[in-house]
C-alpha cells in the first residue's frame, strides 16, 4: 500500500539546523511531484516547497526562500528537506504529500515535529 513516512524531525535552537526525510513505497515515486507542508499551531496547513518529479521545477514559500533546500533521490524513493538558520516561527508539523499531476490523488505522510526554541 501507498506509504510516505517522514523522519528527521526535534527540537533545535534558534539558528539551527535540521534535515527531514519523506520515505515512499507503494507508487511509483519518479512519476510523482513532491510537496512539503507545515501546519503550526493554532494555524492551517500551508505550502512549504514543491519538487517536480524531475527535480527540473523547485519553489519556495516566501518565509523559507534562502533557508530551506528541497530534493529527491529517485533511486531511494525519498525527498528531503534541508531546513538552516531555522527561527522559532518554523515550529511546526511537517508533512511530505505526492501528487501526480493532472488530477492524480494525494497521498500524505503522518507528519514529523520540528520545534525551534532557545
Amino acid at each position: 500500500q501507498v506509504q510516505l513516512v517522514e523522519s528527521g524531525g526535534g527540537s533545535v535552537q534558534p539558528g539551527g539546523s535540521l534535515r527531514l526525510s519523506c520515505a515512499a513505497s507503494g507508487f511509483a515515486f519518479n512519476r510523482y511531484a513532491m510537496y512539503w507542508y507545515r501546519r503550526a499551531p493554532g494555524k492551517e496547513r500551508e505550502l512549504v516547497a514543491y519538487i517536480s518529479s524531475t527535480s527540473a521545477y523547485i519553489t519556495y514559500e516566501d518565509p523559507v526562500k534562502g533557508r530551506f533546500t528541497i530534493s529527491r533521490d529517485n533511486a531511494e524513493n525519498t525527498v528531503y528537506l534541508q531546513m538552516n538558520s531555522l527561527k522559532p516561527e518554523d515550529t511546526a508539523v511537517y508533512y511530505c504529500k505526492a501528487n501526480r499531476p493532472p488530477g492524480g490523488p494525494d497521498y500524505w505522510g503522518q507528519g514529523t515535529q520540528v520545534t525551534v526554541s532557545s
